[in-house]
């Protein structure tokens, strides 16, 4: 069952390459600044991008969540994205935590999440995660 919402970020793709031409593998970087479980944080994450038949992208990824207070959490991720008609992408996937807080962040241990997590032509991302319970 979906949870509450732990995460809500906006920021901007920092760098992308190309992995592999064959097969076709780009790593895309992120980093973005937001609430999450309530408290200011900011993000990065890097994550690899497949083609798929049918137009859609596999990724996998990894990242960090840090607090000006020096809580910490790391992430592993996977999802599908698809292009939209005005050049971003839209993902949707899943997400699992990883934590040694003992502060606000400690909820996130072990603990899944389902992401949304947008681009726009232009590099702009916008992310949102809710707790898997």
């Amino acid at each position: 069952m979906l949870g509450k919402q732990i995460s809500d970020g906006k920021g901007k793709i920092t760098g992308q390459r190309v992995l592999s031409s064959d097969p076709l593998q780009i790593e895309t970087s992120f980093s973005e600044s937001g609430l999450v479980m309530g408290v200011e944080a900011m993000e990065m994450g890097t994550f690899v991008s497949i083609p798929k038949p049918g137009g859609a992208l596999y990724g996998e990824g990894n990242g960090v969540l840090m607090t000006k207070g020096g809580e910490m959490a790391t992430w592993k991720g996977f999802g599908v994205g698809r292009q939209d008609a005005n050049g971003g992408m839209s993902w949707r996937g899943c997400l699992y935590f990883q934590t040694q807080s003992t502060g606000k962040f400690a909820p996130l241990n072990n603990a899944t999440a389902v992401f949304e997590f947008d681009t726009d032509a232009e590099g702009n991302t916008a992310g949102k995660a809710w707790k898997w319970e």
